[in-house]
């Protein structure tokens, strides 16, 4: 690879160098955010949205200043629209018939058929309200009956947690089928970018959104050939054997590992119970470090084999080939480690093996990361981290270099 030419996408494991990530900025979506309307959209307060942009920023730098490349979502679904195939399908995502009703929904269609990509971009991402539909003849029941400031077609605010939406295994894309009304249109774009970015012509897809519930934020890929899957509050184990299932008959795992997590919105998705931060080591929840268990899933000539449950630790360390693995807890006692789990602490991005970003305000947890030898990247997180995500959950890793005898 030369200084010009793109990273061949492909991850096999949470902690390689990392190449290049895709972000989202966030934008216009989350300034439609209201006491009325935060809740219904996941979100636990209302952001400063300049702040968590200047924040997003500061968090896209870091990455660069240590030659990740950063590609941002809006760009690259923008340059996807620009074909006509997938502007077609991307009106096709925005428009709702069975809640607009037909004729609103043909003169919504309509409208989107005539915009640019930019906009239709902005409209994808932003959504629309009714007061700011394109005026039409005639009389439209479902258009009297809304408030003008509810949502046609909704944003997406938390579409900033691009781990969530997309994970790549190996050298392929798996497509989550989110649990949330308020973030399943959210794939529909990562359908597109991936089916029409000419970056990634050619990308096979492991998972799609039409399967049973599986989101990025469960999925960690402890080793190469090693998944671990959180089963809890969005990730469903029928959608935790799907996915196992795909892997397997694609041959970009032989085992995987399915861990129950509490189903607590603090707790929504396995990293925010744990994540990588070297080949041998992760940062965790001291309360999660006894309890965790996980269900072994192999491939069993073409059938699927289940063991357990086990000990979460004792089996992980046990499929990636190595003694034990390091624990690394947050904070320094019950209620430190309780606030610093809330806000993230255990969710950090590594890029590189020992070198990890995490939310400065994690104190205590980014000392004991630093005092176990991990190199700690603060960023700042006190508006980014109102939708309940850190650094992991706002990166979805696109390429990282791969060395198997950090693994062997």
């Amino acid at each position: 690879m030369t200084d010009t030419e793109p990273a061949v996408a492909r991850v096999d494991s949470e902690v390689g160098r990392l190449r290049t990530v895709l972000l989202h900025r966030p934008g216009a979506e989350l300034k439609r955010l209201t006491p009325r309307n935060n809740d219904t959209l996941l979100f636990d307060s209302i952001p400063w949205v300049a702040r968590a942009q200047d924040e997003h920023d500061q968090f896209a730098d870091v990455l660069r200043s240590r030659g990740v490349e950063v590609l941002l979502l809006t760009d690259m679904l923008r340059t996807a629209l620009a074909e006509p195939a997938a502007h077609d399908a991307g009106v096709r995502t925005a428009v709702d018939r069975r809640r607009l009703g037909t004729d609103l929904a043909d003169v919504l269609s309509s409208h989107l058929s005539s915009v640019d990509a930019a906009t239709l971009t902005e409209t994808l991402v932003a959504g629309m309200t009714f007061e700011e539909l394109p005026a039409a003849e005639g009389a439209s029941l479902v258009r009297k009956m809304n408030h003008p400031h509810d949502f046609a077609i909704d944003p997406l605010p938390n579409l900033l947690f691009t781990r969530d939406s997309s994970v790549w295994i190996a050298d392929a894309a798996a497509v989550a089928s989110l649990a949330m009304p308020a973030r399943r249109r959210e794939t529909s774009l990562l359908d597109l970018i991936y089916d029409h970015h000419p970056r990634f012509a050619g990308t096979e897809l492991a998972y799609g959104s039409h399967h049973a519930p599986v989101e990025g934020g469960d999925v960690l890929l402890l080793a190469p050939g090693v998944l671990a899957i959180g089963v809890g509050e969005r990730t469903t184990a029928a959608g935790a054997e799907s996915l196992a299932r795909s892997v397997f008959a694609d041959n970009l795992a032989h085992t995987v590992l399915a861990v129950p997590i509490t189903q607590h919105r603090a707790t929504m998705h396995l990293d925010t119970v744990c994540t990588m931060v070297d080949t041998d080591a992760v940062v965790m929840y001291p309360l999660a470090r006894d309890e965790l268990v996980a269900y072994t899933l192999r491939d069993e000539n073409g059938g699927l084999r289940v063991d357990g449950p086990a000990p979460f630790l004792s089996v992980a360390a046990d499929a990636m080939g190595i003694d034990h693995l390091r624990v690394i807890d947050t904070g320094l006692d019950p209620v430190t480690a309780e606030r610093e789990q809330w806000d993230d602490g255990n969710n950090t991005l590594a890029i590189a093996p020992g070198t990890v970003v995490g939310y400065e305000r994690n104190v205590e947890t980014n000392a004991r990361l630093e005092q176990a030898g991990i190199e700690v990247l603060p960023i700042a997180g006190s508006e980014l981290g109102s939708g309940r995500g850190g650094p992991r959950c706002m990166s979805c890793p696109i390429s990282r270099d791969f060395h198997r005898e950090s693994y062997s």
